[in-house]
């Protein structure tokens, strides 16, 4: 049975790939777009629960737009929809905010009125480049604040370790809201690696299963959710527990991990 998050095909639409191996009234090669706001919620279903969320910047792939909603497909695979409103055409992103957040000005002035606020992740397009500020495609962004593109982050760990503190959110993406998988492929995603959104898809499709001493970087997997660590004996992880992302001493979260009956580690893999 095929996994709904990752088949784009709702009975009514179905990606052209998947003709002769789904039912759909009509089958569509897509038409790209790309997310226009700061964090946009990616639901189940129109007016549904939140699966995951997309930021600013990202490029999908549009298989139907009816009643205000668009049946969308994210870089990573995962499906949804989005409303439509949130989608405008691709402005070719070159730069992603490398801070936990900034903000989008006015103008070339921390005074000016701020006009978004773009958390961790968010991609935009430079337009120009001034003493201190990039022009952008939605304002004028601190020079520090973003991060071309084609140099992506090198340490996993150290970006997941940007977000201590984030307030945890269910099905969260960004520095404004993150849970367990979140934080993850915020990690991953930010050193131009490839991963999958939720914790089960990680388990499965990231790093080869390791034993012996931790090591800075490893993911540690539980039913339902996913830690990183950051040395030897000290996880990080976005967790309801805490309703943060927090460190947590690996032994330490094991146990307690136990004792409130979600199980052992299931697997510790090494990227």
């Amino acid at each position: 049975m095929s996994d709904r998050r990752l088949t784009p095909a709702n009975g009514r639409v179905a990606a052209m790939h998947l003709a002769g191996q789904v039912e759909a009234d009509s089958f569509t090669e897509g038409w790209g777009m790309q997310i226009t706001r700061p964090v946009v919620d990616l639901l189940a279903s129109p007016g549904g629960p939140r699966d995951r969320q997309l930021l600013l910047g990202i490029e999908v792939m549009v298989y139907e737009a009816r009643d205000g909603w668009a049946f969308v497909q994210a870089p990573d695979g995962y499906v949804g929809y989005v409303v439509e409103s949130a989608l405008a055409q691709n402005a070719a992103a070159t730069h992603a905010v490398g801070s936990l957040a900034t903000h989008a000005y006015a103008e070339e002035d921390f005074k000016s009125a701020d006009l978004l606020h773009l958390p961790f992740g968010a991609r935009v397009r430079v337009l120009d480049e001034r003493r201190k500020f990039f022009e952008t495609n939605v304002g004028f962004v601190p020079k520090k604040h973003l991060r071309p593109l084609d140099r992506p982050f090198t340490d996993p760990a150290a970006v997941a370790q940007l977000h201590f503190g984030v307030p945890y959110l269910w099905g969260g993406n960004s520095s404004l809201g993150i849970d367990c998988s979140g934080l993850i492929a915020a990690a991953l995603t930010a050193c131009g690696q490839s991963c999958p959104a939720d914790s089960d898809m990680q388990q499965d499709r990231l790093g080869r299963a390791v034993e012996g001493p931790h090591k800075r970087g490893d993911l540690i997997f539980w039913d339902g959710h996913v830690g990183m660590m950051v040395d030897d004996e000290t996880m990080i992880h976005a967790n309801a527990h805490h309703m943060a992302t927090r460190y947590e001493p690996i032994d330490a979260a094991i146990t307690r991990i136990a004792a409130q009956g979600d199980g052992d580690v299931l697997v510790r893999k090494r990227l």
